[in-house]
């Protein structure tokens, strides 16, 4: 299903495919969205999007794109390094300092589109990418501006609840996992989602889980190359790193971080607004759970993010 998307393109926006390379050598597939009567002659203050974890950008990137391209913004919104039409083997491995580079490999694509401002750039993370996009600017300067939506750390993820014994036995797991995928030759890929929408959630199926395949696995924001999750060892990356731990350290670049009022995962923005300095701001959304600010229109709130963008990226 090349070329599919779950929402539709705007008649004032357009969108054009690109590729380039990250500084690991492996290319990224992304969208360019553009207002249709933007003059290239111009310069532009530009905007980079990333998915949520596992996500592509077909779904919720392109979501984003195509409302900001209509405000103002050249848009890129991009595929992971090994996800759906990045390059990038094995498929669907996980790795927080190469989802950081992600964003990072966006500035330097950006900087060199002649209509672009390469000191107007500023990051959108979608859940999982949105603790990517923060740790990309921790390092990056280039980033002048960051904003979530519904921000996942996944490292911090990958490891809450566990004791030490629990933490231990996991490890041993994928130890020995790692020996089956040496010899087999590939490492084991187990996907979540189904490969075609399902009409309804499986039953016993509760909380986020749920609420997860209510977007990836159904029509909403079903996707070929979105099925869920990652290769079973990219796990003992997210066990041994800590993507926020220098947070604090974007000021005095602001930080905007939007969140679902009823949504579960809202305590990781929480917890990251109390560690980052100023400027910064927690926006929250009344009346929406996590998956509402991956696509509904409606609630996502792109006056606040056309306003953040606009006041920062000057």
């Amino acid at each position: 299903m090349s070329g599919y998307y779950t929402f539709e393109l705007s008649g004032r926006v357009n969108r054009r495919p690109v590729t380039y390379n990250n500084r690991y050598g492996i290319t990224i597939a992304a969208d360019l969205y553009t207002a249709k009567d933007l003059d290239e002659n111009g310069a532009y203050p530009a905007i980079i999007i990333g998915p949520p974890y596992g996500g592509v950008k077909e779904q919720g990137p392109g979501v984003y794109a195509n409302q900001l391209a209509q405000r103002g913004f050249v848009v890129l919104a991009f595929d992971p390094a090994y996800m759906g039409e990045s390059g990038g083997t094995p498929r669907h491995v996980s790795s927080p300092d190469i989802f950081a580079e992600n964003f990072s490999a966006g500035v330097d694509f950006l900087g060199t589109v002649p209509f672009v401002d390469r000191e107007k750039i500023g990051v959108i993370g979608i859940c999982g990418s949105g603790g990517f996009a923060l740790s990309a600017a921790q390092v990056d300067v280039r980033i002048k501006a960051v904003a979530t939506a519904s921000m996942y750390d996944i490292t911090a993820a990958a490891r809450m609840g566990m004791t030490k014994e629990n933490r231990m036995g996991i490890l041993r797991e994928l130890g020995e996992k790692r020996w089956e995928d040496f010899e087999k030759g590939i490492p084991e890929y187990i996907p979540t989602f189904p490969e075609t929408p399902d009409q309804s959630v499986p039953a016993g199926l509760e909380g986020p889980g749920a609420e997860f395949y209510s977007y990836y696995g159904l029509k909403r924001g079903h996707h070929p190359n979105a099925r869920g999750n990652f290769t079973t060892t990219s796990q003992l990356a997210m066990l041994n790193f800590r993507s926020l731990d220098f947070v604090d350290e974007i000021s005095p670049r602001p930080i905007l971080m939007i969140v679902g009022e009823q949504a579960h995962s809202r305590f990781f923005s929480e917890n990251v607004y109390e560690a980052a300095a100023e400027p910064k701001e927690l926006y929250v959304v009344p009346d929406a759970i996590h998956i509402d600010l991956y696509d509904r229109v409606d609630k996502i709130p792109f006056d606040k993010l056309e306003a953040f963008f606009k006041e920062n990226l000057h």
